[in-house]
C-alpha cells in the first residue's frame, strides 16, 4: 500500500514512483531557444513537462511551493539536457509570489515564450461541511486566481507567437463530488482559458488547456484516503492511472510553433474517459 503523505506530497516518500519520462523522452528541437515558465514544476505533470521542454530545447523556470529536493532533481534533469534551469520556491496564493515568478524569469531569460500554469491544490472531503471557508479560498487562490495573476504579470513580456497553457482536469466536465473545491476551480480554468484565448488572439498569443484524467503523482497519496489511492485510475477504460510522461506531449505540441492555429482548445488526456 502507498504511504499516506501530507500535501503537496513528495516523490521520495512514494513507494510506487511515477514515470516522468526521465529515461524515455527524446526531443527533436521543437522548442529550440524558447523560454518557459512551469508552475508546480517540481514533480508530477510539471516535472514531466519540464523534462520534455528541456529536451526539446527550452530553458525552464520551475516554480514550486517548498518541495526543494524534488525541485533540485528536476532542475538537474533540465540541465542534463543542456538547458538552463531556474528554481523559484514560494506560495502562489500570495500575489507578490505570482509577480516574483515572472520577474525572475524575465531577469534570468530576458523574456517568456511559454507559460504553463500547472500548480494546484486539492483535498478529499465526503461532506460539504468538512470544507472550511479557509480551504475553499486557498484552493481558489492557488488553482485559478494565481493563474490570473501570473498571466497578468507576464503579459507585458509575451510577444506574438507566445503560448499560455493551463492545466485543467477531467473534473471540469465530470466533477468528482469529493473534490468539490478542486473540481470547481478546474471548471473555472476551462472558462478562463476560453475567454483569455479570445482576448489575446489579436496579440498573437495562444491560450489552451490540457485536461488530465487520473494521473499518478505525489498529489494523490497526499490528498486522498488510502482506499481511494489503491483504486486510483482503475475505473478508466484503459484500466489504470496515467503516468506524468503520458501528459507531457500535448504540452509540447501546444508550446510549439506547430500549434500556431490552436487556441482556446482543451486537450483531454483521460485514459479513455470522454470529455464532451
Amino acid at each position: 500500500m502507498e504511504i499516506q503523505q501530507q500535501p503537496p506530497g513528495r516523490l521520495g516518500a512514494m513507494r510506487e514512483k511515477p514515470d516522468h519520462g526521465e529515461d524515455s523522452y527524446r526531443g527533436s528541437g521543437r522548442l529550440e531557444g524558447k523560454r518557459a515558465v512551469v508552475t508546480g514544476g517540481d514533480s508530477g505533470i510539471g516535472r514531466a513537462v519540464a523534462i520534455a521542454f528541456a529536451r526539446e530545447g527550452a530553458d525552464v523556470l520551475i516554480a514550486y511551493l517548498n518541495e526543494d529536493e524534488d525541485a533540485r532533481d528536476t532542475a538537474k534533469l533540465v540541465e542534463e539536457a543542456g538547458r538552463r534551469a531556474v528554481l523559484v520556491p514560494g506560495d502562489l496564493a500570495d500575489p507578490a509570489q505570482c509577480r516574483r515568478v515572472v520577474d525572475v524569469a524575465v531577469a534570468e531569460f530576458g523574456g517568456i515564450d511559454v507559460l504553463v500554469n500547472n500548480a494546484a491544490f486539492q483535498m478529499t472531503h465526503e461532506t460539504v461541511e468538512e470544507v472550511t471557508d479557509e480551504e475553499w479560498q486557498h484552493t481558489f487562490d492557488v488553482n485559478i486566481t494565481a493563474m490570473f495573476r501570473v498571466v497578468k504579470a507576464a503579459l507585458p513580456h509575451l510577444g506574438a507567437g507566445a503560448s499560455i497553457i493551463n492545466t485543467s482536469s477531467i473534473n471540469y466536465d465530470t466533477p468528482k463530488p469529493t473534490l468539490l473545491p478542486y473540481a470547481t476551480t478546474k471548471g473555472a480554468i476551462a472558462n478562463f482559458t476560453a475567454g483569455l484565448a479570445q482576448l489575446l488572439g489579436d496579440r498573437g498569443i495562444r491560450v489552451n488547456a490540457v485536461a488530465p484524467g487520473p494521473i499518478w503523482t505525489p498529489l494523490i497519496p497526499s490528498t486522498m484516503p488510502p482506499e481511494q489511492v489503491e483504486e486510483f485510475g482503475k475505473n478508466t477504460p484503459l484500466g489504470r492511472p496515467g503516468q506524468p510522461k503520458e501528459v507531457a506531449p500535448p504540452f509540447v505540441l501546444l508550446a510549439s510553433d506547430e500549434a500556431s492555429y490552436i487556441s482556446g482548445a482543451v486537450i483531454p488526456v483521460t485514459g479513455g474517459k470522454p470529455i464532451l
